[in-house]
Formats: C-alpha cells, structure tokens, sequence
C-alpha cells in the first residue's frame, strides 16, 4: 500500500507519528461507452445550456443555485479566500462509548500506521481503546477540509473512521411508521424463533459480488472465442489543448501507441498499398506523348526525304 497522508496522532501530551493508508478498495468493473462500429470512445463536450455553444474550460466557473431561483458565481480568487485546513495532527477531542456511534454516521476508513519509534505510544493506545471499548473523537484536515472523525480497533490496526457531520444524516419520515400496529404474543415467538434458527456468526469472507463474477466470466468466455479487438488509438485529442484532463489523456494515448507497436503505422501502410494501383493509370499518358514524338520522328524523315526530288 501507499502512503496518501502523514502526520501524528495527539492526545494529552502524547504524540504518535502515523501514516495514513486508505482502508477499502473498488473492485466494480467500470464499462466505457463506446461506437458499436469501431468500439472509439465515446466523449461529451462543455456545452452551454442556453446557446448550445461549446465552453472553454477557461470559460467555466462555480456555480450555486439557491432555493428561490438566484444563481450565485464563486470565480478562483473567491474559492481561494475560503478558510482551508492543512495541518498534519489528529487530535483527540474525547473518548465516546462505542455503542453510542450510530454507524450510519460512519463513511470512509483509513489504516494508521506508526513510524518506527511510535510502535510502544500506539500499541499503548490500541490497548487502551480495547479495554475500554470506547472510540476517540478526533479532528483531522484531510484533502484541505476539517473533517470529524473516530479513531477505533480493527485487529491489530487503529483505523480512522471519517464520519458525515450530523445535519447529513436524513431522519426516516415516513408516516406509516406512526401508526399502531398490533402484534401478538404468538407472532413475537414465532418471530424470535426463526431468527434463533438462521443465527450465524459473522463472516465476511464467505460472501462475494455474484454479479461481479459472472461479468468477469461473460468477458473472459468472449476473448477465449475471439469476440474482441485490439482497443483503438484516437488519431489526434479533442479541442481545447487548455484542459489538464486532454494533456493527460493525450500522453497516455501516445505511450499506449508506442507500447503497441506504433499500431497508427498500420492504416498507413495500407493507404499506400490502396494508392499502388493508380500509378499505373498515369503511365498510359505518358506512353501516349512518347508516342505522338515517335511519330514525329517518323514524319520528319519522310519530309527530308521528299527534298532532293
């Protein structure tokens, strides 16, 4: 793994120096939108919804529609003056209950790892997060913003548990579940019953994305039986060379074509093969115009011929 952050876990007059590992990973399979004809990308354009007009990216600017219809422009400078967080300390706030955590608050995980002289400050912390069963509320800058987050035990690992910001949690209003709803003695057991009989202790590894595998089975069945072709290389990158998004894409394009071969060499050469045949189209022409000064050499005897009668 890769390191994506460090800094230093502080709580009383204790610092522990850490590095922080992202804890979760995608494993989706991300499909392109492609021309069914010759499988090139498909690509969208910063057009205006107004005038139809294509927007330099130069051209574009934040935009927040309030509730009442008025649009509000936030240009760079303003985002620049925006209070930022960039400091490299997790600091501990109070330790909370576990059981007090709703879990819906919880949203991204990340692994903390100590330096090398920190091992005895975190190990001391993991123990005592365990024997308490309590969780650290802490706040740490990630990615320019302050975020609230948790430091809890997974293991051997602290794990910091970025959460939502309570006012992002939505309450479930849903009126039915106002009503009264009458259950009987009978039910309740009969209830209880089937949860006894489908009780398990969990265990993760014996799930997994059933989907998952079955397109990962559809796309290795169609390159076992040929059903594939080499992805293609577009000739030149869009307009607007302004956009760091187009300057990468284009330099992967071209590793990609050197990697390959220089595969844009191929429809070359079979541009020149396909040209062969027209050559020899001109060459009647020319045979035509030696032809007319063989028989003006043939003439020219003749007349010379006919001056000493």
């Amino acid at each position: 793994m890769r390191a994506m952050w460090s800094g230093a876990v502080s709580f009383g007059l204790v610092s522990v120096p850490i590095k922080l590992y992202s804890a979760t990973t995608n494993h989706d399979i991300r499909f392109h939108q492609v021309h069914g004809a010759d499988g090139g990308r498909i690509k969208y354009k910063r057009t205006c919804s107004l005038d139809g007009e294509e927007v330099e990216y130069a051209d574009i600017v934040k935009g927040y529609e309030t509730e009442d219809g008025e649009l509000i422009t936030l240009s760079e400078e303003d985002l620049d003056a925006l209070p930022t967080a960039s400091g490299h300390e997790i600091d501990v706030i109070e330790f909370v209950p576990a059981d007090q955590i709703d879990p819906l608050l919880f949203d991204k995980s990340y692994y903390l790892e100590p330096e090398a002289k920190a091992a005895k400050p975190y190990a001391l912390l993991r123990e005592a997060l365990i024997d308490t069963d309590r969780m650290a509320v802490v706040k740490v800058a990630l990615r320019q913003r302050e975020s609230i987050a948790l430091l809890r035990v997974r293991g051997k690992a602290i794990v910091l548990q970025t959460m939502l910001w309570p006012d992002e949690v939505r309450e479930p209003e849903f009126d039915i579940l106002d009503q009264e709803v009458e259950l009987r003695p009978q039910e309740l057991q009969m209830a209880a019953s089937l949860v006894e009989s489908l009780g398990a202790d969990f265990d993760p590894t014996s799930f997994h994305d059933e989907y998952r595998d079955a397109v990962v089975a559809m796309i290795e069945q169609k390159r076992s039986t040929g059903d594939a072709r080499p992805a293609p290389v577009a000739e030149k990158p869009d307009d607007g060379g302004d956009s760091m998004t187009d300057l990468l894409t284009a330099l992967q394009r071209s590793v990609e074509a050197a990697r390959a071969g220089r595969p844009d060499d191929a429809p070359a050469a079979k541009e020149e093969k396909a040209a062969e045949p027209e050559k020899p189209a001109k060459k009647p022409a020319a045979r035509r115009s030696s032809k007319k000064a063989d028989d003006a050499e043939a003439e020219a005897p003749r007349k010379r011929t006919r001056k000493p009668a």
